[in-house]
């Protein structure tokens, strides 16, 4: 029964993270590509990513500091951000990382300042609330996880 419950919590939390735009179709897909063979391969998939992007916005923030006038460097490396992003689905992180890009394109510092701030809080939120799913379905044991939100 607690795994059934543990379970449950965590496709609601899937759902909210759906329902809010924090993710999209692409999560469902990585989860599509996990079996028996590989348990844990959409964890690691966003571990791995996390670690990347924690890098990259390192990079962004460097580089914002060092270039304060070269924007096309700092979208540069928003480019690459905004790809990790949507390789694993992090639908709101990749707005955001479009808002900052038109930014850099209007040639717009405060702009950009503020929607990196953005990236920022959207990505602190998604890492919070993924490791909870994470915790959730390690807890649960193993089980079908790759179901699509809403019966899609």
């Amino acid at each position: 029964m607690e795994c059934y419950n543990l379970q449950l919590q965590a496709a609601c939390l899937k759902r909210s993270l759906f329902d809010q735009g924090y993710l999209d179709e692409q999560f469902c897909q990585i989860e599509d590509l996990q079996d028996e063979a590989s348990p844990n391969f959409t964890e690691e998939v966003v571990s791995l990513f996390f670690k990347d992007s924690a890098r990259l916005m390192t990079n962004i923030e460097q580089a914002m500091e060092k270039n304060p006038r070269d924007s096309n460097r700092w979208d540069a490396h928003m480019q690459q951000l905004k790809g990790s992003c949507s390789s694993i689905g992090a639908s709101r992180m990749k707005n955001e990382c479009t808002s900052f890009r038109n930014s850099c394109e209007d040639e717009n510092a405060e702009g950009c300042m503020r929607s990196f701030q953005k990236v920022k809080r959207e990505h602190g939120v998604l890492r919070q609330e993924l490791e909870s799913y994470f915790q959730l379905l390690r807890q649960a044991g193993p089980a079908e996880t790759s179901t699509r939100p809403g019966g899609a």
